[in-house]
């Protein structure tokens, strides 16, 4: 018999409908750099997650088809290491207009290019559609626990699923 505990980790770790939870894994259109993605996609599936993992250099085409195809995805998850992901994600505010993407996109890693960071990189990220930026992977079952929650309420008030 489990502990209330674990029961608890189970429960959030399983979709709507008990199945596991699906998020949609991949590397920004210019990035070719897979190390993290893979081991994040390791850690979550290890966690009791579905991860449909579409690798290094996806387009924000691929991820959208990806939603098409997974519906039930609560959330896009995007790394980028080379610090090209603003200009890699130019075409996520119509995707998300159209409904093509319709669940959170959450996005990590290197966001900048060079030694210097550019402090604005965060605010135009927010502005292009992205939902949540998380600078360590490990927090990522907490963040999709929020997202799913704070989702769950706003369909249970009446108001469109956050995106």
């Amino acid at each position: 018999m489990p502990t209330p505990l674990e029961d608890l980790v189970q429960t959030s770790r399983t979709g709507v409908d008990g199945g596991r939870r699906v998020v949609i894994l991949g590397v920004a259109a210019s990035d070719s750099h897979v190390v993290a993605n893979q081991l994040i996609a390791r850690f979550l599936s290890d966690l009791g997650f579905h991860v449909v993992n579409l690798g290094a250099c996806t387009s924000v085409e691929e991820f959208a088809d990806a939603c098409a195809e997974h519906p039930d995805a609560e959330a896009v998850l995007i790394g980028s290491l080379n610090g090209h992901a603003w200009e890699d994600l130019r075409e996520l505010p119509e995707a998300k207009r159209s409904g093509r993407i319709t669940c959170p996109v959450v996005l990590g890693g290197n966001l900048s290019v060079g030694s210097r960071k550019d402090p604005s990189a965060h605010a135009r990220l927010y502005a292009c559609g992205v939902d949540r930026i998380v600078a360590d992977p490990t927090s990522l079952p907490a963040v999709l626990d929020e997202l799913r929650a704070a989702r769950a309420v706003g369909a249970r008030i009446g108001y469109p699923a956050a995106s």
